[in-house]
């Protein structure tokens, strides 16, 4: 019963949140700010989420963090290409993934 209280909790702040601008902003035009922060977060996001990615590379010993580098080099050689987010992320996981249990396998 609690997990079940647990979901339909979730899935009622979730479907909130979601609708809140809706509710907040109706047919008005959007406010600049929110223009601007709809413009300038999401790559704010994926370069933060970059950075906590590396930062646990050790440079010092093997692989040298190669799988790493390859890995997010694949990510925005197929999000230059294509411009779709989704693949790109796909990609360069999947690089990552075959790279370490393959070419660099955990020691």
């Amino acid at each position: 019963m609690n997990a079940v209280c647990i979901i339909a909790v979730t899935a009622l702040v979730t479907m909130a949140v979601r609708f809140l601008p809706f509710a907040v902003f109706g047919k008005r035009p959007l406010p600049r700010v929110v223009v601007y922060l709809g413009r300038v977060l999401p790559p704010a996001i994926m370069a933060a989420l970059v950075v906590y990615c590396l930062k646990g590379i050790d440079m010092s010993a093997y692989p040298f963090g190669m799988a790493e580098l390859i890995g997010v080099a694949v990510t925005a050689l197929v999000h230059l290409w294509k411009r779709n987010t989704l693949l790109s992320i796909a990609a360069g996981t999947a690089c990552y993934m075959a790279l370490i249990r393959t070419v660099f396998p955990i020691l």
